[in-house]
């Protein structure tokens, strides 16, 4: 320790103390013959402070000589207990305090608290010793407007709403049974740790692969954005993609309103799951993403089914499917019965029996049929034929008459103009037929 405050006067607490600036870092050495007045506590390594006793010493000193005061900030890590005191902090862009606010002041004041709130409280400095630590206790409050952070959540929300970014119609369905899931985050964080129980315990065939990222202070929110570009690029490709961590006050959950990690998760082909551990809030992150889950815990339930439910599903299908088959075998059996017992069954030859005698008749019939045309046919031709006979130019013949032809054009001559001098012609008798030549 290379030293403290020293303020007030401390003999209220350790008895009757030396001057403060008279103490001596090296205290000198015993006068030879003489006793030395007993040592205060603190003066020297002999006689050490405890730790209560320099508590109570910086606590008297502060409160005594911190009056009471006007502070202005920002309302963070808003909580109020069961009893209904309400513990909070009041921050500026660098620092930040603890206060107090006790029911019976919060009762009176009646404002409704919110985390982001631009406030100006009047209180005093408490410090409480247990501890070590100090703490504002208000006494008055009033609201000053929306804080700073709150403003600009106002402002990036209403221009990334203007651009679409958290249309519903852009969001995307998260896969049913995923087997590659990523997630960006604090590897050391609780985060990681609730996400994997969870998930292990209700499907332990996913596997999560861990893009690590700072998830709060200066430059969280790039490597937040560079590892959700990343995790878009593996290969093989992952199912669904997880950014979050644990809980924390506004300013701890900031980088997740930050610009560069909306428009990274907006644009990120994968289906996205928010997983900023705090219910009360909600990040620009959680509006951008396909699915919001209140803590990392809820986003491994609402990533994974359950397996034993799962089980359970698929045992009572497979159930209702035995079911089935076996009523649909049972139908078929009762079937196969009634027909096995119709007669036409027992005994398939009587089916041929009536068609047998059927053909018989129709082919009995056929004959029948024909042996009548034939005769039909044979009678006519024998009509034909004895009239054909009668007109035939040989039976003409055979009266004595011939045919006398051209020789060269087998022409019937019919006059005798139809001759000349030398004409060879044919004449066509009963018996046959000779050549002559034309001789007038």
């Amino acid at each position: 320790m290379t030293g403290f405050l020293w303020s007030g006067d401390a003999d209220a607490f350790f008895g009757e103390q030396p001057n403060p600036d008279s103490i001596q870092r090296n205290p000198p050495a015993k006068t030879l013959g003489k006793t030395p007045a007993k040592a205060r506590p603190g003066t020297s390594s002999d006689t050490p402070l405890s730790v209560a006793q320099l508590n109570a010493w910086v606590k008297n000193a502060i409160e005594q000589s911190v009056s009471t005061f006007w502070l202005a900030g920002e309302i963070g890590n808003l909580n109020q207990s069961a009893s209904g005191h309400v513990y909070l902090t009041i921050k500026d862009a660098t620092s930040q305090v603890s206060a107090v606010l006790w029911r019976s002041t919060f009762e009176r004041i009646g404002m409704d608290l919110r985390e982001g709130m631009a406030v100006l409280v009047q209180g005093r400095i408490e410090v409480y010793g247990p501890r070590g630590t100090y703490q504002v206790i208000i006494s008055r409050m009033e609201q000053q407007g929306l804080g700073a952070l709150q403003a600009a959540f106002r402002r990036l929300h209403a221009k990334l709403e203007k651009e679409g970014l958290f249309a519903p119609e852009r969001k995307k369905s998260l896969p049913a049974f995923p087997t590659r899931i990523g997630f960006v985050t604090s590897p050391s964080g609780a985060a990681i740790h609730d996400f994997t129980q969870v998930l292990k315990r209700r499907w332990p065939g996913a596997s999560v692969l861990i893009i690590p990222s700072r998830v709060q202070g200066d430059g969280a929110a790039l490597e937040i954005a560079e590892g959700i570009r990343i995790a878009a690029l593996l290969k093989p490709a992952l199912d669904v993609l997880v950014v979050g961590r644990g809980g924390g006050s506004l300013e701890d959950l900031w980088c997740f309103n930050e610009e560069v990690v909306v428009r990274a998760v907006a644009a990120c082909p994968l289906p996205t799951v928010s997983a900023v551990g705090h219910e009360i809030d909600v990040t620009l992150c959680d509006l951008a993403a396909d699915v919001r889950a209140l803590t990392p815990s809820e986003a491994a339930e609402r990533i994974v089914p359950n397996r034993d439910e799962v089980f359970e599903t698929l045992a009572g299908v497979q159930r209702r499917l035995d079911t089935l088959l076996l009523h649909r075998v049972s139908q078929s059996e009762m079937r196969l019965q009634s027909l096995a017992s119709r007669p036409v069954l027992q005994s398939p030859e009587r089916l041929l029996e009536t068609p047998t005698q059927r053909l018989d008749d129709l082919h009995e019939s056929l004959d029948n049929m024909i042996d009548g045309l034939m005769q039909a046919r044979t009678e006519q031709l024998e009509r034909v034929s004895q009239v054909l006979d009668a007109i035939s130019p040989l039976k003409t013949l055979a009266r004595g008459y011939s045919v006398t032809l051209d020789a060269e054009n087998e022409k019937v001559i019919m006059s005798i103009e139809h001759v000349k001098p030398g004409q060879l012609i044919r004449t066509k008798l009963s018996d046959g037929e000779f050549m002559s030549k034309v001789s007038l």
